[in-house]
Parts: C-alpha cells; sequence; structure tokens
C-alpha cells in the first residue's frame, strides 16, 4: 500500500493544479488587469479628451488658366488643449503654409482654429478654437527636468490620421539636439523609444501620472515611419514658450542691441579666415553696446574691416549664431551679461543690458 502512496499524492498535486488552472482561466478578465495595464488605462482615460487631430489645408489655383482658387488638404498632425480658453498647442511643421486650420475633438466635433503664435525656431504653434468650455479639457503640465532614461512614457496622437492613439515607451536618452524648421537646433529633446509615426506630430508625450512631458516633434527613420527613435521638446521648454505666444504672438527672446553680419558672409568668414564666434556688423544706435564701445564692421582704405566678433556671453562659449539665440533666450530684458569678444588681436570684455525685443 504504501507504494502507490506517493503515485497518490501526485495524482493529488495535478488534479489540484488543474482545478486552479481552470479558476485561472475562467477568471474575468474585464476585471483583471496588471499594475502597468491599470496605469495605461488610466493615463488614457484621463489625457485622451485633450488630445486633438489637427488637419491643414490651403488654397492653389486649380490650372494657369483658372483664377478660383481650390482648397487643398496639406498635411495633419495633432496637438492637445492648453486651457479652457480655446488655446491649442501643436507643432509649427504642423500648421505651415496653412491656408486654413481645423482641429477635431475627441466628441467629433470640428473647429477653424487661428494662429495665436509661433516659434518655428522650437517648432511649437498656439491655435485657439471658439468652442465652449465645457468641451475642453486641458493638460496638467509636468516637469521634464524630473525624468530619468527608462522612465515610462505613453504617446497619444493621431498617427497616419488614425485618432487618439496611444503608444507606450520609455525614455531612451536625455539632452539630445535635433533641427527645428528654421534650421535652429533645438536643446534638451527628450529621446523615446515610444512608436511615433506621421500625425504623431504634435501631440503630448506623458509621463505615468498623465502629465505633459514632452510634444512629440520628429522620428528618426530612413522609412518615414516609427523604428524606435523618436523626439520629443520638453515640457518644462513648452511651459516658457506658450504663454508669450499666448501674449505676444511670439517669443520674447531679449536681444544686445546689435545686429549681425548675414549668415552667408559670415559663413564664410568662417571658412575662408578661420573666425569663431559671431560677427557684430552694426551697433544700434544710442544702445548699451554702443555706449560701452562696442564697434561693428567699418571701412578702411583697404576696405572692409571686422570690428567685434562675439566669443562667449557669461562665460558660455559662442561659436554661431545659434549658439547666441540660446544663449538669450534664457535671459530677460534687463539682465546684464559679460560679453567676451575678439577684435583683431585684442580680447575684450562688455558689461552689456539686454533689450527687450521689439514686438511688431
Amino acid at each position: 500500500m504504501n507504494l502507490f502512496r506517493p503515485l497518490f499524492l501526485l495524482l493529488a498535486w495535478l488534479g489540484a493544479s488543474l482545478l486552479a488552472g481552470n479558476a485561472l482561466a475562467q477568471q474575468d478578465y474585464a476585471t483583471f488587469k496588471t499594475n502597468d495595464e491599470e496605469n495605461n488605462i488610466e493615463v488614457f482615460k484621463q489625457a485622451s479628451p485633450a488630445v486633438v487631430y489637427i488637419t491643414n489645408s490651403r488654397l492653389v489655383r486649380r490650372s494657369f488658366y483658372s483664377l478660383n482658387p481650390q482648397e487643398i488638404p496639406q498635411g495633419s498632425g495633432s496637438g492637445f488643449i492648453w486651457s479652457r480658453e480655446g488655446y491649442v498647442v501643436t507643432n509649427f511643421h504642423v500648421i505651415q503654409q496653412a491656408s486654413r486650420l481645423t482641429v477635431t475633438l475627441q466628441d467629433g466635433s470640428a473647429w477653424d482654429a487661428e494662429v495665436v503664435g509661433a516659434e518655428p525656431d522650437k517648432d511649437l504653434a498656439v491655435l485657439r478654437i471658439d468652442a465652449p468650455a465645457d468641451k475642453l479639457q486641458p493638460l496638467q503640465v509636468g516637469d521634464s527636468s524630473l525624468l530619468e532614461v527608462g522612465r515610462k512614457v505613453i504617446a497619444i496622437g493621431n498617427p497616419f490620421g488614425l485618432d487618439t492613439t496611444l503608444t507606450v515607451g520609455v525614455v531612451s536618452a536625455l539632452g539630445r539636439e535635433i533641427d527645428s524648421v528654421s534650421r535652429r537646433k533645438i536643446r534638451d529633446v527628450i529621446q523615446t523609444d515610444a512608436a511615433i509615426n506621421p500625425g504623431n506630430s504634435g501631440g503630448p508625450l506623458l509621463n505615468s501620472l498623465g502629465q505633459l512631458v514632452g510634444v512629440n516633434t520628429a522620428i528618426y527613420s530612413p522609412s518615414g515611419a516609427s523604428s524606435g527613435i523618436g523626439f520629443a521638446i520638453p515640457s518644462n521648454t513648452v511651459a516658457k514658450i506658450v504663454p508669450e505666444l499666448i501674449t505676444y504672438g511670439r517669443v520674447q527672446t531679449p536681444t544686445l542691441g546689435i545686429s549681425l553680419l548675414p549668415p552667408q558672409y559670415a559663413e564664410y568668414y568662417r571658412s575662408q579666415a578661420g573666425i569663431r564666434g559671431v560677427i557684430v556688423m552694426d551697433v544700434i544706435e544710442g544702445g548699451s553696446p554702443e555706449r560701452v564701445g562696442m564697434h561693428g564692421l567699418r571701412e578702411t582704405n583697404r576696405g572692409i574691416a571686422l570690428g567685434d566678433v562675439i566669443t562667449a556671453i557669461d562665460d558660455e562659449e559662442i561659436v554661431n549664431e545659434d549658439d547666441l539665440l540660446n544663449a538669450l533666450e534664457n535671459r530677460r530684458a534687463g539682465d546684464v551679461v559679460t560679453v567676451t569678444t575678439q577684435r583683431d588681436t585684442e580680447t575684450l570684455t562688455y558689461e552689456i543690458e539686454l533689450q527687450a525685443s521689439q514686438v511688431p
């Protein structure tokens, strides 16, 4: 009898396991969710009403012989509600060259949109729609400086026109640089492996709390489709720029009170003469640079001679115009900066008070 006891115990264990497996298989799938699934669902339900679909069309003449314009689709993308006043944030390249913009909310209602302000250098734009406040659910803006490589992020957008699509990934890298529409570098960009495809542009990148941490802006892919490398403008940059676009229509980057040599000529000096820095073409009359003795180009009996070439601002190296603009955009009018220049073989320093940019 004792010989059969181990076999009996084995059969009993197998029977119990089968019963447990059947119980698990019969568990109600609607109530069973992993912690990660629950978070994804919660974030989507919370944030998706804020995500909008943007269509861009423009007027063109149908033929050389016809003066009647025809509206044709220019492109589409994503965006999100910024406030209940009807402000919508998206990428500048989504609305570029548009004659007409339409914003479609999650409930299917479509609204004509006007451009409030744009910043091509950061690929951001703000639109406004005249929709009732109860239809508009803004996103909560998070702190992108708290992101770490490996943290989960969620993208919601309209890839290929498929509305309110969710993709999940992680922060793959931080501090990346990409080119904007204006060819200026956008710094501190977030890299993610969350699938981002054409149509996701302008949509939000969210953290696990459903807070905005980035605006999806580009993919790196030879095929033009997601290859696991997407980029988003950090929310801290967005939070700084959007209020200025709403108030002024453009970013209020202060100025030094100088004019720069046009890029094509500056590039000649860099390549042919080895100039490293930003060439001052002229100083504005009555401005701080003129008062402290900064000089632009000057005419000599040998031709045009260089004046000051800016090489640093507050010990931050300035190599080209992009560096100069990046150095100024984090400062305000009235700030005093130390500008280092090279004039012939002499190194000079000036204390310059920044001026407010002129709003047209």
